[in-house]
């Protein structure tokens, strides 16, 4: 253990050394030859790097720096930007134990070869897993081995995209005509992707998907996408199915209907989207808060109609979105003040919180109250900060945070686990923070990812022409929404939630 402590303690010196050097007087040869060499050692030591996350996973040692899972540690300690990717990479590339205890050879052992040769990289690996995951389960051991032996030697000299071409090619040669793909490996290979919020709040949507679910999915386009229908820029389109529209109407609207395939297709995915929110179909509460749309939003934002919301689910809504759902979803507006009738504090009468301490708490939130957890507030629990239900704790707003399932289990009086205690002062002030139990003890820390405007807002002085401090705690002037359906709102409190009212 000394030595090779030591010896990351010597590589870090030789590191800097090469750092502080200067390669002027080499010739160009050497400079090639040395950025040649550097390449190859970042590889060895991508592969000395998967044997010591082996390690951490193996013996838990995740847990001694403060981290629930080892997807944490790599995303946290390690800066890994895609900690999935790397321990698949992980699992492929190094003997793993099995069940009995004895240790099983790689996955991909040819490909771990060369990562550790430092002839080929991390993205060479990726590509040959992609085309590993899509070989056939029915195709035997032989021939898979055989196939990642010939990916290995590929990946030493072409690109990753090469690498996949020329696994399209290998595995029409495994299974030439199709007969070999099963319900196993159509169940293994579906998916459906929600990419991040671009700077435009768009998100892009990739899917592969098994055929019962393209055969469903055609049938809601042939019927909800055609043309006239569901279109979000004709007050007269029909909505839902055409089958029970007006045909003179629906001939019209066809006739005013400028869209791209592409773009109907869009649309009538928002509309059953809408369907199944709006309709019923997705029960009465997800996690105690109501399975609708419900949006965080301050008394400056309605007041300018600017800024951007964020949602339970933790999409962000520009607010003109957000007046529109409210026009179109007849609202209900929980705002949350001293005059509220709603029971926010239930001592030892019940352990669950309820719908309105769900609310507060997000309104306060936003999401996990772990520093540096993305969960939107719709996937936490209620926390029993102060202290745990099964200490004698009380189910009260003022005593209650929200956790991810993961950092709730996390907290306890072991020395790897975590403890919770309120802020006192500064801008988190109110809120529970979150440290490890160590002695002596850490800083509370507080979750800002999910309150990043806020912070922007709190730090902001009368003289940026950006950004207008809000008069927090004086009345608003009453905002119109302009539906028939629609309620008027007295906003006195900065922080409220809107989601549609239940039928």
């Amino acid at each position: 253990m000394n030595d090779l402590v030591a010896d990351y303690a010597a590589l870090e010196q030789i590191l800097n050394k090469i750092a502080a050097s200067d390669s002027t007087a080499c010739d160009d040869e050497t400079v090639a030859e040395l950025a040649i060499r550097h390449e190859h050692a970042i590889r060895r030591m991508e592969s000395i790097g998967n044997q010591r996350i082996l390690e951490v996973s193996d013996r838990d040692a995740h847990r001694t720096v403060g981290c629930v899972t080892v997807t944490e540690f790599l995303q946290a300690k390690l800066r890994i930007t895609q900690p999935k990717k790397r321990l698949q990479a992980v699992h492929a590339l190094e003997p793993m134990h099995a069940m009995t205890g004895e240790k099983l050879p790689p996955v991909c052992p040819n490909s771990a070869r060369e990562l550790a040769a430092g002839t080929i990289g991390p993205d060479h690996v990726h590509a040959v897993l992609d085309v590993m995951k899509k070989i056939p389960s029915a195709v035997d051991a032989e021939h898979r081995a055989f196939a990642e032996q010939t990916l290995a030697e590929f990946a030493t000299t072409l690109t990753p995209k090469e690498i996949t071409a020329a696994g399209v090619r290998i595995l029409a040669h495994l299974d030439p005509d199709g007969q070999l793909t099963d319900d196993r490996d159509r169940a293994r290979n579906r998916k459906l992707n929600l990419g991040c919020q671009d700077s435009q709040l768009m998100s892009t949507l990739t899917a592969t998907l098994d055929p019962i679910t393209r055969a469903l999915f055609d049938v809601v386009l042939a019927k909800w996408a055609a043309p006239g229908m569901n279109n979000p820029d004709d007050d007269q389109s029909p909505k839902g199915d055409h089958g029970e529209a007006d045909p003179e109407l629906l001939k019209q609207a066809a006739d005013r209907d400028h869209r791209s395939q592409s773009q109907r297709n869009h649309d009538a995915f928002k509309a059953l989207l809408d369907a199944a929110v709006n309709g019923g179909l997705l029960g009465g509460s997800h996690r105690g808060l109501p399975p609708q749309i419900i949006v965080s939003i301050t008394d400056a934002q309605l007041r300018e109609h600017a800024g951007v919301a964020r949602t339970a689910t933790g999409s962000d809504l520009p607010i003109s979105d957000v007046i529109k759902l409210a026009a179109d979803a007849q609202p209900h507006l929980a705002v949350f003040s001293d005059v509220t009738n709603e029971p926010l504090f239930f001592g030892r009468g019940r352990r669950l919180a309820s719908q309105a301490q769900r609310l507060m708490a997000f309104a306060q939130y936003k999401g996990c109250s772990k520093d540096n957890c993305t969960t939107p507030f719709a996937h936490t629990e209620m926390h029993h900060a102060e202290a745990d239900w099964a200490d004698g704790g009380n189910t009260d707003s003022p005593h209650m945070a929200p956790a991810c399932g993961r950092h709730n289990r996390a907290v306890g009086s072991e020395p790897h686990q975590w403890s919770t205690e309120k802020i006192t002062d500064g801008p988190d002030r109110g809120r529970y923070g979150w440290r490890r139990n160590t002695d002596p003890p850490e800083t509370l820390r507080a979750n800002h990812l999910h309150r990043i405007d806020e912070l922007l807002q709190q730090h902001s002085t009368s003289d940026d022409p950006w950004v207008e401090s809000p008069d927090v705690g004086q009345p608003l002037p009453v905002i119109d929404v302009e539906h028939p359906r629609a309620s008027r709102f007295d906003i006195t409190w900065p922080d409220a939630l809107l989601y549609p009212a239940a039928s």
